[in-house]
Order: C-alpha cells, then sequence, then structure tokens
C-alpha cells in the first residue's frame, strides 16, 4: 500500500514557510526572600524561596523558522525581571510581595521590556504556583 503524504495544516504552503501557531516556553529561576507580616503562619518571618519564573510567548514562525530567539527572552527577562529580584528582600521591591502580586508585576515589566508574552507562571515552591494569562 502506497504511503500518504502528511498533509499541511495550510495547504499549498511548505511545511518551512506555513504560518504555524506556536508557543515557546522559556523557564528562568532566581532566589529572593520576602515576609508576609499578616500571615498566621511561618511565612510571617522572613523567609526564602528558590523561584521558577515560566515564560510563554506565542506566535507564528517567521521566515527563518522562529517565533522569537530563545537569546531575546533571556535578554529580556534577564534585564527587567532578574536583575531586579536575584538574591533581593522581595519587600524592597514590591510591596506585599505574595506569588500573586509578583507574577503580575513581572507581568508589568516585560510590557515594560516589550515582550509579547502570552503565560507567565511564577512557581514559589515545586507545587505551588502562580499563573498570570492574557
Amino acid at each position: 500500500m502506497p504511503s500518504q503524504a502528511r498533509q499541511s495544516r495550510n495547504p499549498g504552503r511548505s511545511r518551512d514557510t506555513c504560518a504555524v501557531a506556536l508557543t515557546l516556553v522559556r523557564d528562568f529561576r532566581f532566589e529572593a526572600a520576602h515576609t508576609l507580616p499578616w500571615h498566621p503562619g511561618k511565612c510571617s518571618r522572613l523567609h526564602g524561596h528558590s523561584y521558577r519564573l515560566e515564560v510563554t510567548v506565542e506566535g507564528e514562525m517567521d521566515e527563518r523558522g522562529v517565533i522569537l530567539d530563545f537569546a531575546d527572552i533571556k535578554r529580556l527577562v534577564t534585564t527587567f525581571v532578574l536583575d531586579r529580584v536575584d538574591h533581593t528582600d522581595l519587600n524592597g521591591v514590591i510591596d506585599n510581595p505574595t506569588a500573586e502580586r509578583l507574577v503580575a508585576q513581572v507581568g508589568d515589566w516585560l510590557d515594560e521590556a516589550g515582550l509579547a508574552w502570552s503565560a507567565l507562571r511564577l512557581w514559589e515552591t515545586a507545587d505551588c504556583s502562580a499563573r498570570l494569562t492574557r
């Protein structure tokens, strides 16, 4: 039985040049401390986290076959986010630095940077995260 060619999502266009919606995800890590004075438990005391920030960018491939170079994402996130928060007391960076407020602030900083992100996820611990989407 002859094999059938795989059909393109965009008939008449080659796989290399078709406009396909894709998602890029790049992870970043940083260390920071914070205090949540309103918290009834141990989070009311100064403590730190090994944060993981997941940055998602959606788009179409350009003629080079990329949405955006991973190095460009790294440069923008490093300059506009990591340089502000890594090895800091987050209470000196934003008020009431909960995971929710911090991921919202990261979104504002990346907007300022001109990065067209579609989702941000900030992991405060291995199993607790806050996600911001557009």
